[in-house]
């Protein structure tokens, strides 16, 4: 497995994490991505699945790189302490690797609630601070109040969805700002084999995968990861797609075919 380091912060994650949106797989397929190397788990508030993440991780906790979430409706200072709490609790775990901010809130202003974030540091409750869904503009902002430094920025990307190519992503490479990619695979659009109807990047993106001697998921992965300061966390319920995913890092797509497939689906 690849590494790529979280932010400017000497901590290296892997490439392809774990993501566990709508998760149901139990144990097995996350302590297998574990033994893969993708030793990074992500959960969060929302998803319910920070109580199955901690089984999970029970007795491999020092091999686990944990991330989870405060909700973006409770970001007031006590309401996230309160929230960073109960997710410990439930993950049953003293300190949360990275813990990130799920949606802004125009409703609270940044500073307060990236003042509770810093003393969940100070405490040492977290250790580095995220955010979710941010764009440039809200991370300048976020940043501004905050002494430690936001490592992270999980927001939507994959061949399918590339508005962070704009803007999002420069400011993140440039400002050292790892992106962690989720829905990397189109919920699932970009893995299975394309019907005749369906539209001719997805045929181009199996014919890569054909070339490559890779499965379709494989190759939209890859894509992701080409990208300076990019990870990805799909979810998979099974061993097997795990393992398929997993094996979407430690090689490389070719120029040409990068350049094929940023053009077949609009780059």
């Amino acid at each position: 497995m690849e590494l790529i380091e979280l932010g400017k912060t000497g901590e290296h994650v892997p490439v392809v994490g774990l993501g566990t949106w709508n998760y149901t797989g139990g144990d097995a397929p996350l302590r297998r991505g574990v033994e893969l190397g993708a030793f990074l788990i992500d959960t969060a508030e929302m998803y319910h699945t920070e109580e199955a993440v901690g089984r999970a991780v029970e007795g491999i906790r020092d091999q686990v790189f944990i991330a989870t979430k405060v909700l973006g409706s409770t970001l007031r200072y006590d309401q996230v302490l309160t929230a960073a709490d109960r997710s410990l609790g439930l993950l049953n775990i003293d300190c949360v690797d990275l813990y990130q901010v799920h949606w802004p809130n125009s409703d609270v202003p940044i500073a307060e609630t990236m003042g509770a974030m810093e003393r969940l540091v100070d405490e040492g409750k977290v250790r580095y601070v995220g955010v979710s869904n941010f764009s440039a503009s809200e991370m300048r902002e976020a940043q501004a109040v905050i002494k430690h430094p936001i490592v992270s920025n999980q927001v939507l990307y994959s061949l399918t969805e590339r508005e962070i190519e704009g803007e999002l992503l420069p400011y993140c490479q440039q400002n050292d700002v790892t992106i962690m990619a989720y829905t990397p695979l189109g919920e699932g659009a970009l893995a299975r084999p394309p019907r005749p109807d369906d539209d001719a990047s997805l045929h181009l993106l199996r014919d890569v995968a054909e070339e490559a001697g890779k499965t379709m998921a494989q190759v939209a992965l890859n894509w992701c990861i080409a990208h300076d300061n990019v990870m990805v966390i799909p979810k998979s319920d099974s061993v097997a797609r795990t393992e398929e995913n997993c094996a979407a890092a430690g090689w490389r797509l070719s120029p040409e075919q990068m350049s094929r497939l940023n053009e077949a689906f609009g780059g």
